[in-house]
């Protein structure tokens, strides 16, 4: 749905009311666990779709989306990020199901053992090898193309 005939309420003139997609984003948090082994950060939805998921939301009015991912970072896993750099937008207008959102993914690095807060139930650090079965949203996808470009970075 591109647009609506809908009223002005001020002139009762008559206006385009424009549906437009959400932004939003993801973060890959990468963390070194306590035996030293890399991973990154996954959270376990408490809201629809309940499902393990990279932390993140919506960005929020007036907020830069850098400044949304370590805003996200901070909520939903009790770390502060560092070094934060994007990956890529997704875009698919099926990739949430609710609404059609559009996510930029950010990667970043932090410290410290993540602690479920705001959206999450409970928080974990996966490799490329124990990813849990099922992700939500499109993360399957993203995490495929993070994976593929740290590969691609240590060649």
């Amino acid at each position: 749905m591109k647009g609506k005939e809908i009223l002005c309420p001020q002139c009762g003139a008559v206006i385009q009311r424009y549906v437009n997609p959400v932004p939003t984003v993801d973060i890959i948090i990468e963390v070194e666990s306590e035996t030293g082994e890399k991973g990154i950060i996954l959270i376990l939805r408490k809201n629809e779709p309940r499902a393990w998921a990279l932390p993140g939301g919506f960005v929020d009015y007036g907020e830069t989306l850098e400044e949304a991912a370590m805003r996200e970072a901070k909520e939903e896993t009790g770390l502060a990020v560092e070094a934060v750099s994007q990956l890529h937008t997704y875009s698919d207008p099926q990739r949430d199901t609710r609404q059609h959102t559009i996510s930029t993914v950010f990667t970043a690095q932090a410290r410290g053992l993540p602690q479920p807060g705001d959206d999450a139930v409970r928080t974990g650090v996966f490799t490329e090898k124990n990813l849990p079965l099922t992700l939500a949203f499109d993360h399957e996808k993203i995490l495929q193309d993070y994976f593929a470009t740290k590969k691609k970075r240590w060649r």
